[in-house]
């Protein structure tokens, strides 16, 4: 069996379903960079910066940045400078830089609850978008989100950029060739531990962080109103304003996952149970343990478990066919195992080989591909892996056991209503 897991080897499979991919250029040359336009330049965002830059400072560039907190602006506007060798813009207000008509894209890696009006907003300028996951904080801000950006017909990429790792790319060639046989069953999990004083997800507050450069106003758009709160603004993945805590920040990426190693879309209903077990000494909303039992139609299901105590096992998904067994562990590790059947496996399962592979560093090749992938779509020449459609079938997995678990009740999905309820 070959090896082949590069990201240009699944692109040039691919390449008989761009020719029906249409020129959406509009005036911006096929040899012109891409302008880009960048909302949220914290963590994430700087990263996601960094990592558009190492594969695509040739085709792209940034030349407008917006961040509610000044710090990030600085720095981010200074990383443009050493990267892409212009000044870009800087704005407080992302209404300013969606104005901007020299800006053929957008990208939004801001808190969760924002996705849903910076989204709307900049499909409404006329941007293509590649909005991180979650969609969006709820599923009918998603739905709202696919609607919106279908009816305008722009390219769309959610940051699910595991969909664009070419060990999972493997997987799903894997599955698809019967390698693991009948599959009816996933083991999905992501644990995490660190030091007392240093709690999950307790990000570090800027020294020099005060209401003069936090725009606690333009923070709130869409959530309740509070007084102004360092640790809700920087520490936002804590607080269910903001948040949907593990099933949208982690949870999301393996239930999409998933879906496209053994094609599947929307489960059928979810179970989720869990609290705050571990970090108990603050005043965070989001629990830190976390499991739930999803059930999908054709008898499959995905077991998926989440502690913040323990990081022994690290995170993966397991696929368990019924001839055999294929595990990808920390977005770097593939491995393959033939079922023994007690040591007297059929023929076609005996000829199988074991297969273990271990790529580091391999994620941020997958982030690298995923914006590729994006601009490339943009400028004609590809589709995207994960589109707006894919982003919310994810999403809803993800709000699904949000929604189990707060309301302490079991939750289904009916696809044709496109609405959930409970038990």
């Amino acid at each position: 069996m070959k090896n082949d897991v590069s990201r240009r080897a699944f692109m040039k499979q691919s390449g008989a379903a761009l020719a029906a991919v249409p020129a959406i250029l509009g005036a911006q040359g096929a040899n012109e960079k891409l302008n880009i336009g960048w909302i949220g330049a914290g963590t994430r965002g700087y990263y996601l910066m960094e990592r558009m830059y190492a594969e695509n400072a040739k085709v792209a560039q940034v030349t407008a940045i917006c961040d509610a907190y000044t710090g990030n602006l600085a720095r981010a506007k200074d990383r443009v400078q050493t990267l892409g060798g212009n000044t870009p813009k800087t704005y407080a207000d992302y209404h300013e830089l969606l104005a901007d008509p020299s800006i053929d894209v957008v990208f939004i890696a801001t808190p969760e609850h924002l996705h849903y009006p910076m989204f709307m907003a900049a499909i409404k300028a006329g941007k293509n978008i590649y909005v991180e996951k979650p969609l969006a904080h709820t599923i009918d801000e998603g739905a709202e989100m696919v609607k919106a950006a279908e009816k305008a017909g722009k390219v769309v990429q959610v940051g699910t950029q595991n969909r664009s790792n070419s060990l999972y790319i493997k997987a799903k060639e894997m599955v698809a060739q019967g390698m693991i046989g009948e599959i009816h069953y996933v083991r999905a999990f992501w644990y995490r531990n660190s030091r007392d004083d240093n709690p999950a997800w307790r990000y570090k507050i800027p020294a020099d962080a005060d209401e003069s450069n936090t725009d606690w106003k333009r923070f709130l758009e869409g959530a309740p109103k509070r007084p102004f709160d360092l640790h809700r603004f920087y520490q936002w993945r804590l607080y269910w304003d903001y948040s949907g805590g593990i099933s949208t920040d982690l949870l999301v990426h393996q239930t999409d996952i998933t879906n496209f190693v053994c094609g599947k879309t929307v489960p059928l209903s979810c179970v989720a149970s869990g609290g705050i077990y571990r970090w108990v000494n603050d005043d965070r909303d989001v629990a830190d343990t976390l499991s739930a039992i999803y059930e999908y139609d054709d008898r499959f299901q995905i077991n998926y478990s989440c502690y913040f105590g323990n990081d022994h096992f690290g995170y993966g998904e397991q696929f368990m066919g019924n001839e055999g067994t294929l595990e990808v562990l920390n977005r770097q590790i593939l491995n393959f195992y033939p079922e023994k059947f007690g040591g007297k496996p059929p023929e076609r399962v005996a000829a199988r080989q074991e297969i273990n592979m271990n790529l580091p560093g391999n994620d941020n090749k997958a982030v690298e591909a995923h914006i590729t992938n994006f601009l490339e779509a943009v400028r004609g020449k590809a589709q995207v892996i994960a589109p707006v459609t894919i982003g919310q079938q994810a999403a809803i997995s993800g709000h699904m056991a949000t929604l189990s678990f707060r309301n302490n009740k079991k939750i289904y999905w009916d696809e044709k209503k496109a609405k959930y309820h409970f038990a």
